[in-house]
Order: C-alpha cells, then structure tokens, then sequence
C-alpha cells in the first residue's frame, strides 16, 4: 500500500493535468487582479465535471490526512468541515465523502449562505450544528483572505473554534508589504501549520519539470524569485 505522500503526490499530477484540460489552469501572460503579470492562471471555478471533482475530493482528503500526521507542522484535530459559499460548499461535501469512504474518517459537514434565511429553519449556517466544535475550512485559492476571515467570523459567532484551512492552490506569494496571507491566516488560527494546501507553486514547477515544460518553468522561476514567499 502507497505512503499518504505517494497518493498526495499521484493526485496532485492528476489534478494538475485534468486543470489544464478543462483550462481551470492556463500557462501565458496574465494581469492579475494586484496589477502583477502572472504566468499563469488558475480559476478552480472551471473545474465543474464530476471527474474533476472526484480528484479534487481525493487531493483535499489527502492533503487533510497528511497534515494530521505531520510531525513538523500538523493540522489540528477538528469535528466539522465547513465550505464557505458557494464555491467552498461542493468541496467540503465531496472531501467529507472521501474522508469517510476511503480513510474511514466521518466528520460534520457544514456551510454558510450569503444571507441569512428568515423562515424554515433560519440563520446563515446549514448543516451540523458547530457550537461547541473544531472546524476546519474548505476554500480554493486564499488572495486577500475575505472570504476565510468572513468565515471564521460566521463560525465564531455560532460557537464554533476554527482550527485551520485548507487551501486548493497557494501561490507562495509576499503581498506589497511583503507579508502574506496563508502568514495572517496562521497567527489569527494559532500559528504554523493551521494553514495547509493542496497544490503549492513549487508543486506546479515540479510538475512542469517532469513533463517537460521548459518554458513556462522558466517563467515560473523568474516570477518566483520576484514575488515568492520565502519560507
């Protein structure tokens, strides 16, 4: 049987190549929304097959089990997950299913709703109730973290105690003021570790470098060394 880093590694490839096939992942020259010119491009928004899902689910479960047995840097043990609507809700669902089918591990599944409902059974929050519980947070690529910290605001208020994220896609970036936001998003969870990714831009370089892709590595390198996150 394969080690928990072996099947990270095995569907991250699978993730990466099935991104580019629906183009969620596209390799150019792109204007972000903070004025850089990136490389590349990644709208997880794309990524809406019931395949795609099928491997982002197993990538989530993974990345998840292997960073609760991390001895350097472990993700917190935790009852709920939750998905931030709307992308975030297909996510925590599908990865509460794997987490159950494949690793035997059954944990709460919950959501929020941009608004709150007046009638039924009320409230922004659906799902398992979170008073009183861990939560972990699904969401797909952290820019400036609002949608994490509306979260995280949600939860709190209902009585729950967020005790990580888990990211699809951290670009290891440093922001103008040469901070970042998986940083800003550790110190208010509790600190290293509270923050976890599936997919890391040295995961999307080695992936280039396996299959090939002189060029865009290239430009990955070069947009790295000026506005990587140096660990």
């Amino acid at each position: 049987m394969s080690s928990i880093t072996e099947t990270l590694q095995d569907v991250q490839n699978q993730l990466l190549e099935q991104a580019e096939e629906v183009g969620a992942l596209r390799f150019g020259v792109f204007t972000l929304k903070s004025g850089r010119i990136s490389p590349y491009f990644f709208n997880a928004g794309l990524m809406s097959s019931g395949k795609i899902l099928n491997t982002i689910a197993n990538a989530y479960a993974a990345t998840i089990i292997a960073g609760l047995n991390s001895p350097t840097s472990p993700l917190p043990p935790f009852d709920v997950i939750f998905g931030p609507a709307y992308k975030g809700i297909s996510l925590a669902a599908c990865t509460s299913l794997v987490l159950s089918a494949v690793y035997g591990r059954s944990y709460g599944f919950a959501y929020d709703r941009k608004e709150a409902k007046d009638h039924g059974e009320g409230g922004k929050l659906v799902g398992v109730p979170v008073q009183g519980k861990k939560v972990l947070i699904l969401d797909d690529v952290m820019t400036a973290g609002t949608a994490v910290r509306l979260a995280i605001a949600s939860i709190q208020s209902a009585g729950g105690e967020v005790v990580g994220v888990v990211q699809l896609l951290d670009r290891e970036e440093v922001g103008k003021d040469g901070g970042s936001t998986v940083d800003e998003v550790e110190n208010v969870l509790g600190g290293r570790g509270r923050v976890q990714s599936v997919l890391k831009m040295k995961d999307l370089m080695r992936w280039l470098a396996d299959n090939g892709k002189q060029g865009q590595l290239k430009a990955m390198e070069t947009y790295q060394q000026q506005y990587g996150r140096k660990e």
